[in-house]
């Protein structure tokens, strides 16, 4: 009976101090605040869940093994790789760092490093996916099932190559 009523004041503690336990996924995630970028395709959100952006890739900036299978793909050396991440890295966070916005999934909602997997609209309803591919600071990664925008990415990704806007400025 002690330890029923122990864990009963402790679920009520925070609740008298103005705080709220969350148990699974009950964010608003319509109106959440991005509280940081990692990287050019992962984010942070108030409630500390990362977000890992659906369709895009960008460049590497930190140590890591994709970073050197990048650069053996491509035949890039690891500075410029990390160079172009850290610019893809800028554009992503001054589009939305500190901004509140809203989540879209798809089928699949975290990958297999628990991220959540989604599209992000800010307030005003730009698409910020769609917007990284578009301005040139995004590659394609299209993993299935999740490719409900796989053809729009497709077609901004052909044109800000032909446009060399962003990364493919030169």
């Amino acid at each position: 009976m002690k330890k029923i009523i122990l864990i009963i004041v402790l679920m009520a503690l925070p609740l008298a101090f103005g705080f709220t336990l969350s148990f699974g996924d009950s964010y608003n995630y319509s109106d959440i605040l991005v509280k940081r970028a990692v990287d050019g395709d992962t984010l942070v959100l108030e409630n500390g869940e990362r977000v890992r952006l659906i369709g895009i890739d960008t460049p590497e900036m930190h140590e890591s093994n994709k970073l050197y299978k990048d650069s053996q793909r491509t035949g890039e050396d690891i500075t410029t790789i990390q160079k172009l991440g850290r610019r893809a890295y800028e554009f992503t966070k001054k589009l939305v760092e500190g901004k509140r916005v809203s989540l879209e999934f798809d089928v699949e909602r975290h990958d297999k490093y628990g991220r959540l997997l989604a599209y992000i609209y800010l307030k005003d309803g730009t698409f910020v996916n769609a917007e990284i591919v578009k301005q040139g600071y995004a590659s394609l990664m299209t993993i299935p099932p999740n490719t409900k925008y796989a053809d729009l990415f497709l077609k901004l990704y052909r044109q800000a190559r032909e446009d060399r806007r962003g990364l493919w400025a030169g």
